[in-house]
């Protein structure tokens, strides 16, 4: 069983930096995978923040491009997000998403989720 426990969301000022913590179990790394982050805001859509696969590959959405970090631990058991220079439309829960698929940009086709973390950005 698959498990996804986030972490590290809090409040920050703008400009300011964060680094969001998943805890993963479960999940068979002998297989193609792919990992990523989404957000969702009150009234908007759950959106892609940043993927990244089996062979290392990463993605990022376009609001995000060199300010947010996806990366892996060595021992494949922590999936974080650093992410600077924070703003205001960055506030969101934030969700660790995993799924034996390529990445997609498509929240659906994941079929494992953390329970997600708060981000709040003020101005």
């Amino acid at each position: 069983q698959v498990q996804l426990v986030e972490s590290g969301g809090g409040p920050v000022q703008a400009g300011g930096s964060l680094r969001l913590s998943c805890a993963v179990s479960g999940l068979t790394y002998s297989r193609y995978w792919c990992m990523g982050w989404f957000r969702q805001a009150p009234g908007k859509e759950r959106e892609g923040v940043a993927t990244i696969d089996n062979v290392g590959r990463k993605n990022y959405a376009d609001s995000v491009q060199g300010r947010f970090t996806i990366s892996q631990d060595n021992a494949k058991v922590t999936l974080s997000l650093q992410m600077n220079s924070l703003k205001p439309e960055d506030t969101a829960m934030y969700y660790c998403a995993a799924d034996y698929y390529p990445c997609t940009w498509t929240s659906y086709d994941y079929a494992y989720w953390g329970q997600g973390t708060q981000v709040t950005v003020s101005s």
